[in-house]
């Protein structure tokens, strides 16, 4: 079972859902770690996840930390290139922590397809 941590910028939860609901045989079959606003509009969906704070409370550094103990295999996080974010300085260090760790990284749709799909023909 992969552990796969998602995370969405507020413009881009709805996305993320539809991402999740898209590929639902592939996440119930995996785990779902996400920070807790996007945890909770998958919640919502119906599709079960273990959230941790939200990003801006350092749910963030919480999946940072869970990459460095070892504990997930990938990251989707969407995010909004158009909003401005307070809470940048976390997100950059959970985007250098995916790279310290040679953690597969996904920021938009089109490569979050191409990384699941990796993960699904078990090529990453």
């Amino acid at each position: 079972m992969l552990k796969i941590a998602v995370i969405a910028h507020d413009g881009k939860k709805a996305d993320m859902v539809a991402f999740i609901m898209k590929r639902l045989d592939f996440f119930k079959n995996n785990q779902i770690i996400a920070t807790g606003t996007t945890g909770t509009h998958i919640e919502h969906a119906g599709i079960e996840v273990i959230k941790k704070k939200s990003g801006p409370l350092g749910g963030d550094a919480q999946i940072a930390s869970m990459i460095a103990e070892g504990e997930i295999d990938g990251v989707v996080f969407f995010v909004d290139p158009l909003a401005v974010h307070p809470h940048i300085v976390d997100v950059n260090m959970l985007l250098r922590v995916c790279n310290v760790y040679n953690i597969p990284l996904a920021t938009n749709y089109a490569t979050a397809s191409l990384l699941i799909e990796g993960f699904k023909n078990k090529k990453l």
